[in-house]
């Protein structure tokens, strides 16, 4: 069975690169799970620059969806991806909803089928042989967005990090690149 380790914190905390240490005491052993999708000049840069500073040895996958069938499919010893929040997002664009005048039953509709991918990546996780590491930004210590998609946004991703977390053997929370273990061999959570 698959330990899952779940790595969060605040933007440029430094939550990659512990994930990437972690992951490097697999060797080459190691499959790599982007979510972002180049959809502008800096995130095509961003990208590059996590393409570069991955090793050659490790396999990518570039997919925010279908999670579950790439950690079910893989022969590497660790799952790596990186992240939860960019996937949210991009889940949640999928959607032809009119974020500034949806209801509360497109939400739900739109927040279940995001909990439904979570649920099968943990569940192939949980049942398969490859650990698996999860990085997520925190969401919960900001500022209230002043538009609709954030707040709908954050509620969701904040949901999904908790469901995560509760699952989680390892949770860690990443301060100024200095990582804070917050729960050990699956205790604490839900």
């Amino acid at each position: 069975m698959g330990r899952v380790t779940f790595i969060t914190g605040g933007a440029r905390s430094g939550k990659s690169a512990f994930a990437e240490r972690l992951a490097r005491q697999y060797g080459d052993d190691v499959a790599y799970i982007a979510t972002s999708i180049a959809t502008d000049a800096e995130m095509e840069e961003r990208i590059r620059l996590h393409r570069l500073r991955r090793p050659a040895g490790w396999t990518t996958y570039e997919s925010y969806k279908g999670i579950g069938d790439i950690i079910n499919g893989t022969d590497k010893s660790v799952v790596l991806l990186d992240c939860i929040t960019i996937m949210v997002t991009n889940l949640m664009l999928e959607y032809d909803i009119d974020w500034d005048h949806c209801t509360i039953e497109q939400i739900d509709a739109v927040e279940h089928a995001i909990r439904a991918e979570i649920k099968i990546m943990l569940d192939a996780a949980k049942g398969g042989k490859a650990d698996l590491i999860v990085v997520s930004n925190e969401v919960g210590m900001g500022l209230v967005p002043d538009y609709p998609l954030g707040r709908i946004f954050r509620d969701i991703a904040g949901r999904v990090n908790q469901l995560i977390a509760a699952q989680a053997d390892e949770v860690y929370f990443i301060i100024s690149g200095i990582p804070l273990k917050l729960k050990s061999g699956g205790t604490g959570g839900l």
